[in-house]
C-alpha cells in the first residue's frame, strides 16, 4: 500500500523528522518547484528549549507547540503525513511507513536524537528522560504526584524517597531543570504544601566531569556552579550514576542516594532509521555526511541536525548537537536544492557559531556570545528574549511572554496540575511513546 499522495512531474523531497532542521527546509523549499513531503510522528513541532519550563509546571504545553499542517497554509506543494517511518529501500528509494510506503527523489534524514543511557537498561528502564512534551508531562506529573504521597508520609526516610530528586547531567537541560526545581522549592511548595518541611527537600545535581556546561566557557561553567550552590542544589562533580532500582542511586565511588526520581539528562544519542549501511554510521549512532549534507556511501539521501556528522576544519570532530547548527543546514540545504535546480554550483556548508547560553534561576543565566561573555541579570534578559523570538506562532509568543510575566510578579502559575492519561494502564512507555518524534 503506498500513501496517498499525488504524483507529478515534480521532484518529490521527503523530510522525515519535524524538528528545527527538517521544518525549516520544508519552510524554505515551500516556493519551490519540488514535491516536499513532510513526515513526522506527531502533527505538531516541538520547542525543545523549553521542555524543562512544561516538566516544571512554568508553561502550558500548548504553548511550544506549534501545528504542522497551520505553518503550510498557502502552499499547493507541501505535504504532511504523521506517520512512523519503519524503514528504508535504497535500492528501491521508498520509505517504509506505518501509512503504507512512499517513495522518493531525494530524501532528507532529520530525525534528531534520543536519550542515550549508555547501555545500562537497569537506568533506562527507571529513570525519567526529557526528549518530547509527554515526557516533560510524566516528570511534572511524577513530582507532583510524589509530593501528594509525602504529605502521609509520617516515616522520614521513604518521605525523602518521595521529596529528594537526582537529576543526572551537567549540561544545559540538567542545569535549567536543577535551577528550576530550586525555584519551585523555594517559592511555590511551600505555598502549595505548607504541611511539608521543605527543607527536606534536597536537589541533587551529578555531573561526571570536573565542570558544568561542557562546551562552554569556562567563565559560564564556573558561574551556573555558583548560582546553582546559592540556590541550595547539591552539585556532585567528577562522579557518576552507575545504577538506578526505582529506589536508591548508586554512584561510582560507592555512594547511595535515597530518590523515586531520576531526571535523565546525561547524553544524546542519533535517532537512526532502519535500512542504512553500516558504514555511514559513525559515533553517536550519527550518519557521516560530507559539506553538502550528503550522507556517505549512499546517492539521493542527506542528513540534518543532530542526526548528521558533518567534520570541517573547525569542527574536526563535528558539529555540537543544538538547534542552530540544524537550522543553519537546513537553509544552506535548501538553497543547494535551489542552485541545483537551476543548474548552478552548489555550496559547502560551514557553521557559525552564534553563541550558547542557559538559564539557572530569576536572574541567573550565562551567556558565551563569539566575542562577550557574561552572566547574571542581563545574561537572563537576553536569554529570556533570544528564546521568546525563536518560538512559533504569535500566540505562542503572547502566552509564553504572559507566563514569564506572571511568574516573575507573582511566583504563582496555575499550571500545576497532575493530568492522568485516559487510559490508566498504560505503561510509561506507551505514553512517552506518544510524544516522540519519528
Amino acid at each position: 500500500m503506498k500513501i496517498n499522495i499525488p504524483e507529478t512531474d515534480q521532484e518529490r523531497i521527503v523530510i522525515v523528522g519535524g524538528g528545527f532542521g527538517g521544518l525549516t527546509l520544508a519552510r524554505k523549499l515551500a516556493k519551490s518547484n519540488y514535491q516536499i513531503v513532510l513526515i513526522d510522528r506527531n502533527n505538531f513541532h516541538q520547542f525543545q528549549p523549553l521542555f524543562y519550563q512544561v516538566a516544571m509546571a512554568g508553561l502550558e504545553p500548548s504553548s511550544i507547540l506549534f501545528p504542522l499542517r497551520k505553518t503550510f497554509h498557502r502552499y499547493d506543494n507541501v505535504y504532511i503525513r504523521v506517520a512512523e517511518v519503519t524503514g528504508i529501500k535504497l535500492a528501491e528509494k521508498r520509505l517504509e511507513t506505518s501509512l503504507g510506503i512512499c517513495n522518493f527523489d531525494h530524501l532528507i534524514i532529520a530525525t534528531g536524537a534520543d536519550t542515550n543511557f549508555f547501555g545500562n537498561q537497569q537506568i533506562a528502564d527507571k529513570a525519567i528522560p526529557m526528549k518530547s512534551v509527554s515526557e516533560a508531562l510524566f516528570l511534572r506529573n511524577t513530582i507532583l504526584n510524589d509530593y501528594e504521597i509525602a504529605l502521609s508520609t509520617t516515616d522520614f526516610d521513604d518521605r525523602q524517597g518521595y521529596i529528594d530528586i537526582v537529576i543526572v547531567g551537567g549540561g544545559p537541560t540538567g542545569v535549567e531543570v536543577a535551577g528550576a526545581l530550586a525555584e519551585m522549592r523555594k517559592n511555590v511548595l511551600p505555598k502549595d504544601y505548607p504541611e511539608l518541611d521543605c527543607s527536606e527537600i534536597d536537589i541533587y545535581l551529578v555531573q561526571s566531569s570536573p565542570q558544568l556546561l561542557k562546551g562552554m566557557s569556562e567563565a559560564a561553567s564556573e558561574k551556573a556552579l555558583e548560582f546553582l550552590t546559592e540556590l541550595g542544589v547539591k552539585v556532585i562533580l567528577n562522579n557518576r550514576v552507575v545504577s538506578y532500582d526505582g529506589e536508591f542511586v548508586e554512584m561510582k565511588d560507592g555512594s547511595r542516594i535515597q530518590s523515586r526520581k531520576v531526571i535523565w539528562a546525561a547524553g544524546i544519542t542519533g535517532s537512526l532509521i532502519p535500512g542504512l549501511p553500516e558504514g555511514s554510521v559513525t559515533y553517536g549512532n550519527r550518519l557521516k555526511v560530507n559539506r553538502y549534507n550528503e550522507v556517505e556511501g549512499v546517492d539521493n539521501v542527506y542528513a540534518l541536525g543532530d542526526i548528521a556528522y558533518m567534520e570541517e576544519e573547525e569542527y574536526p570532530q563535528g558539529h555540537p548537537q543544538v538547534a542552530q547548527v540544524a537550522i543553519q543546514q537546513a537553509k544552506q540545504l535548501a538553497d543547494n536544492f535551489k542552485k541545483r535546480a537551476a543548474g548552478k554550483e552548489m555550496k559547502e556548508f560551514s557553521y557559525r557559531d552564534l553563541g550558547s547560553m542557559a538559564t539557572i534561576g530569576r536572574r541567573l543565566a550565562v551567556v558565551d556570545l563569539p566575542n562577550w561573555k557574561f552572566q547574571g541579570t542581563f545574561a537572563w534578559f537576553v536569554w529570556l528574549f533570544v528564546h521568546l523570538f525563536a518560538i512559533l506562532g504569535s500566540r505562542n509568543k503572547l502566552v509564553v511572554f504572559i507566563n514569564w510575566v506572571w511568574n516573575y510578579l507573582f511566583y504563582d502559575q496555575s499550571l500545576r496540575l497532575i493530568i492522568r492519561t485516559g487510559a490508566p494502564w498504560k505503561k510509561m512507555d506507551d505514553v512517552i511513546d506518544e510524544g516522540e518524534r519519528g
